[in-house]
């Protein structure tokens, strides 16, 4: 399916779309915030806006945790984000309150409308919003999607975007209700909307999506066009219907909100948790084990790839270079970390099948190759320094051992990137063999 609509959605240039995007994001925020303000008056507006934000940096610094070994590009988890908060919850705001207009004015029946609504549509119309940003970074940035802790990490900014303005709603309108009854703090609505939404179930719609971000990831890594198409949409299905029982919680009595709270929504969430853990664990490893191989050729030194597999190594490695060669080294050192997990990442997907072709992936890695070799003088001695002063090292590490990487090629001396000005002489991951350019092989 892809596939057949990437030749139509690739032509606009990445500039074009990405003043579509910002466009899109902006005329619709100002429409929500708008909307929202409408509802819930311009006091309950600013007391649900303190209200909702409060969740929202724990839950992005959750997720960013879970992507931090092949970091996301801040502007594309932003982008997420935005249009969690602004184009799904428009769209979310505007298609519940038609249906469930047009099925009161059909059926004459208000309460059942509200009810269906918010069980039927609601979760339909919001997951399939939220959904759309996923679609959208799948197609347009598809190397920044390499499995399921990239569904796992858009999905959950995106559905916290959207958490946070329908927050706003329900909290702001909880306040007029309160101010309007002169109810007082502790016995108001707003502070029983507020130790549901915010203290008990913040994590409730980046559940939901996080389904359907996973269906995604796995999408990714996959080779077969079949389950490409039919994972995404299976993930879709079980977020809609986790979203259901959600919403339709309340017509299993008295305590049903609490049933399925304690019954489904935890044991999910504990779930995710775990898997969250493994997939950052299993990501590590790979990093490590595709980085021995060009630790093996020369391009990286070997103390270098138990640091790039360890985020603590990583992040003293920065820490470091920033001591000794200010900020501007501390950026090339998390750049180079950035563009070495890339490079594991894609081999390790090439490898096992995925749908890249082998002409994507020799470009790639070339192009990830080359950056890294122009930071290397400044990453690689923070990295192995760092390797060192976090005991990742074993006793018997030998530090100037042979190099015996046969399947990928080795760097040359006209490999280097030249300097400004320097005519260049050749590209990194390119050697001659008798003639002929050798192609780094997939097997291993």
């Amino acid at each position: 399916m892809f596939r057949a609509l990437r030749p139509v959605l690739a032509r606009p240039s990445a500039t074009a779309r990405t003043c579509v995007l910002l466009v899109l994001l902006a005329a619709t925020g100002i429409a929500i915030l708008e909307l929202v303000r409408e509802q819930t008056g311009t006091p309950g507006f600013f007391v649900g806006l303190g209200l909702a934000v409060l969740p929202v940096a724990p839950l992005m610094a959750a997720f960013r945790w879970l992507g931090r070994a092949a970091p996301a590009p801040w502007p594309q988890l932003l982008f997420c984000f935005g249009w969690g908060a602004c184009t799904a919850a428009l769209i979310a705001i505007l298609a519940n309150n038609f249906a469930t207009e047009w099925i009161a004015a059909a059926t004459a029946d208000p309460s059942g409308a509200d009810h269906l609504g918010s069980v039927a549509v609601a979760p339909v119309v919001e997951e399939s919003a939220k959904a759309a940003a996923l679609v959208l970074v799948f197609a347009f940035r598809r190397r920044h999607f390499t499995g399921p802790a990239d569904g796992f990490v858009v999905a959950g900014f995106t559905a916290t975007g959207f958490a946070f303005t329908e927050n706003i709603l329900y909290l702001g309108n909880a306040f007029v209700q309160d101010l309007a009854a002169g109810t007082g703090v502790l016995d108001s609505v707003t502070a029983a909307t507020f130790f549901v939404r915010i203290v008990l179930s913040p994590f409730a719609h980046p559940l939901f999506t996080v389904l359907t971000g996973l269906g995604f990831g796995a999408a990714a890594v996959s080779a077969h066009r079949a389950r490409r198409v039919f994972l995404p949409l299976l993930g879709l299905a079980l977020a809609m219907g986790m979203h259901a029982l959600w919403n339709g919680s309340a017509q299993f009595g008295d305590n049903g909100f609490y049933i399925v709270y304690a019954c489904v929504m935890v044991p999910v969430f504990g779930t995710l948790v775990w898997l969250a853990v493994r997939i950052r664990r299993r990501r590590l490893r790979a990093v490590a084990g595709e980085l021995a191989l060009y630790a093996a050729a020369g391009w990286l030194a070997p103390a270098e790839v138990p640091a790039l597999a360890s985020m603590p190594a990583r992040s003293l490695a920065r820490a470091l270079a920033r001591r000794s060669g200010g900020r501007a080294a501390g950026r090339a050192v998390a750049r180079y970390e950035a563009d070495a997990a890339a490079l594991a990442l894609l081999r390790n997907r090439a490898r096992r099948g995925g749908p890249l072709r082998e002409a994507d992936f020799t470009r790639r890695e070339r192009e990830l190759l080359h950056r890294m070799w122009r930071r290397r003088a400044t990453a690689g001695p923070a990295l192995a320094r760092a390797a060192v002063m976090e005991e990742l090292l074993p006793p018997w590490f030998d530090p100037l051992g042979p190099a015996t990487g046969a399947e990928v090629p080795a760097p040359r001396s006209e490999d280097r990137p030249a300097d400004p000005g320097e005519k260049r002489r050749g590209d990194p991951g390119e050697l001659r063999r008798g003639g002929r350019r050798a192609e780094p092989s997939l097997r291993r």
